[in-house]
């Protein structure tokens, strides 16, 4: 009984953290749908454990703890493409924006040297003129 208790413990913590992190704005709602959905579910099984027994045999698992693992492993999977999905769309943005920023920083300085003054070179001539 002490393990069910410890699950809702930890899905309180959990719970109370992730609106924490929403509050302050570290983590964006769609991020922390999924572990709010986590939690809610391990509130669930901790309050009521024979639906983890009953969903285990209705599934074919021999044992609850193994639905549990399957459970566990399915959800970082999705969680992991999920993110990877997301870093790709990042990538992606950060390489056009820099794409973009390099032929603005072109541009002014294609405008620099049109309205600039002759460059140091012809300043040198000048001198080396001057001085014979």
């Amino acid at each position: 009984m002490t393990g069910y208790i410890a699950s809702l413990a930890l899905a309180g913590v959990t719970l109370v953290v992730v609106l924490l992190l929403m509050r302050s704005r570290r983590i964006r709602e769609k991020y922390a749908a999924i572990w709010i959905v986590i939690a809610i579910l391990t509130v669930v099984v901790g309050l009521v454990p024979s639906l983890l027994t009953w969903t285990a045999s209705q599934l074919g698992f021999e044992a609850p703890v193994n639905l549990l693992f399957f459970a566990a492993m399915l959800a970082l999977l999705l969680i992991s493409v999920q993110y990877s999905v997301e870093l790709s769309t990042l990538e992606e943005e950060v390489r056009t924006l820099a794409e973009e920023v390099a032929l603005l920083r072109l541009d002014v300085e294609d405008v620099r040297s049109d309205i600039s003054v002759p460059s140091p070179v012809t300043h040198a001539d000048d001198s080396s003129s001057r001085m014979s």
